[in-house]
């Protein structure tokens, strides 16, 4: 295919349409046409990434999925996007859920709803950008991005405490986006340039960059904390309970589904490539956080009396899963938290719509105050079953095929850290099934005796998570040939 009869690539409109979306989305008064606006919107989004799944096929369509433009080049960068099988599989998930969000919490009314549903829009256009960005400058510009719109959602519309949980969260974001600077900047001096420029923030430049051992092990800490910050790892993960607890349901939903994700992503991107000897040299530490972190957090999650909290420190426990089989360096753990990234959006989305939904209806999101709900909603209780299933890994599900892979590097790497791991599968399913029966199960109290079954447009949202979480327990093929490509890649710079 000729380049010049390409006008624009995949990545390019993954970017700028939600972006030309968010801003049309301020200009709109009108709360009902805001909401289908974004909808609608949303619905495009998806389609354009369900478009660039047909056209994945690097070796045939490689200038529908990568361009890059002259933009700052006497410093060695240019605008380069693109999008390799990482790229489409976690914008194809950024794609998915936010149709999802906008539908389950449609009924959600809120002040200045133009400008909530425009930060919204931008804040997935900016993670479009991570996932896409293929030189550092570009990715550090996106990474900050991303990261903006979520503040001032939070900070507007979230509850009570919000002022000072948003001021923890842009803490430790703004802490760990300056020292990951520092370090971009360092590895920077060490590229090669071009004819413009003396060094280049190109991300082959970076692979290529001439750091001793020494160098290494120093930048790579800077880098880490960062992405551990965004993910997050303990010991980094302080912020995440208050904001998840504070934010608007929908916030919660992108931070939690997608944004957390572009920690994962960026330490397979840019930490393993760049800083092979580091990771070889640190990797039973990082393991070692990740172990700590998960148990520390299944610990927490069971004596948890807010379901807010409960679903937070249960996604810490998964994320430092897959934070511990990255750092296995094996092809199968690899694999395994490349599906589990995926598997893990739709999980715990599906988590927080219950939650949401809990709350409008009974008032209380207090595990404590509820009680017997499957009497009263229980097409909302069967849905919550299967996705708590589905967030214990059980066979069939989703989760199953990512955990099972990434065990199975773990197990081969330590089996002192698998060991400890598993113990907190066992936990999983201690305090999942612990809050299903007392939440949904029993007798009825006063507090859930008025409550009613979910709405049509909830049912549907849920329907699709539900199909996914079966697709994909039965078949992952589709991920494992979408991602292949790109492991196969990074195994060969880190061996």
């Amino acid at each position: 295919m000729d380049p010049k009869n390409i006008w624009i690539t995949f990545p390019e409109l993954l970017i700028w349409f939600p972006l030309v979306a968010g801003l049309v989305a301020f200009m709109i008064r009108n709360q009902k046409k805001v909401k289908a606006w974004a909808i609608i919107s949303s619905f495009i989004t998806l389609a354009i990434s369900v478009t660039s799944l047909i056209y994945a096929d690097a070796s045939k369509y490689f200038y529908y999925n990568n361009v890059s433009y002259y933009w700052l080049q006497y410093i060695g960068s240019n605008f380069s996007i693109g999008l390799d099988g990482m790229g489409h599989l976690l914008t194809a998930l950024t794609a998915l859920l936010f149709p999802v969000i906008f539908i389950a919490t449609n009924k959600t009314n809120y002040k200045y709803s133009n400008v909530f549903y425009g930060l919204m829009l931008l804040t997935q256009s900016g993670m479009m950008g991570v996932f896409a960005a293929m030189d550092v400058l570009v990715f550090y510009i996106f990474w900050e991005l991303a990261v903006i719109p979520i503040y001032f959602l939070c900070s507007r519309w979230g509850g009570k405490r919000r002022i000072q949980a948003t001021f923890k969260f842009f803490v430790y974001t703004f802490a760990g986006s300056l020292l990951m600077l520092i370090g971009i900047l360092y590895v920077y001096m060490h590229t090669a340039g071009t004819d413009y420029a003396s060094h280049s923030f190109s991300m082959n430049a970076f692979y290529a960059a001439l750091l001793s051992a020494k160098e290494q092990n120093l930048v790579f800490w800077l880098f880490f904390i960062a992405f551990a910050i965004k993910m997050p790892v303990f010991p980094f993960h302080t912020w995440q309970p208050d904001t998840y607890e504070q934010a608007p349901a929908s916030a919660t939903m992108v931070l939690s589904g997608i944004m957390v994700k572009m920690g994962v992503f960026a330490v397979i991107r840019w930490i393993l490539p760049i800083f092979p000897e580091a990771v070889n040299k640190f990797d039973n530490i990082v393991i070692g956080l990740s172990v700590i972190g998960m148990l520390y957090a299944s610990l927490i999650a069971i004596k948890q009396d807010d379901l807010k909290r409960f679903v937070a420190y249960s996604s810490i426990a998964h994320i430092g899963l897959m934070c511990a089989a990255i750092f296995t360096k094996s092809e199968t753990s690899l694999q395994g938290v490349m599906v589990q990234m995926f598997n893990h959006g739709i999980n715990i989305i599906g988590m927080w719509i219950v939650v949401d939904l809990l709350e409008k209806n009974a008032g209380t999101r207090k595990i404590s105050e509820l009680g017997g709900v499957a009497h009263k909603a229980p097409v909302l209780t069967i849905f919550l079953v299967i996705i708590a299933l589905a967030n214990i890994a059980l066979p069939l599900t989703n989760a199953f095929v990512g955990e099972f892979m990434m065990f199975a590097g773990l197990f081969k790497f330590n089996m002192v850290f698998a060991a400890v791991a598993l113990v907190c599968i066992i936990l999983a399913a201690v305090y999942t099934l612990n809050m299903v029966q007392k939440v949904f199960y029993g007798e009825a109290n006063t507090i859930t005796e008025k409550m009613l079954d979910i709405s049509f447009n909830q049912k549907l949202v849920l329907a699709v998570l539900v199909v996914f979480i079966f697709l994909f327990g039965v078949y992952p093929q589709p991920v494992f040939e979408l991602t292949k490509e790109t492991i196969s890649a990074l195994l060969v710079r880190i061996k």
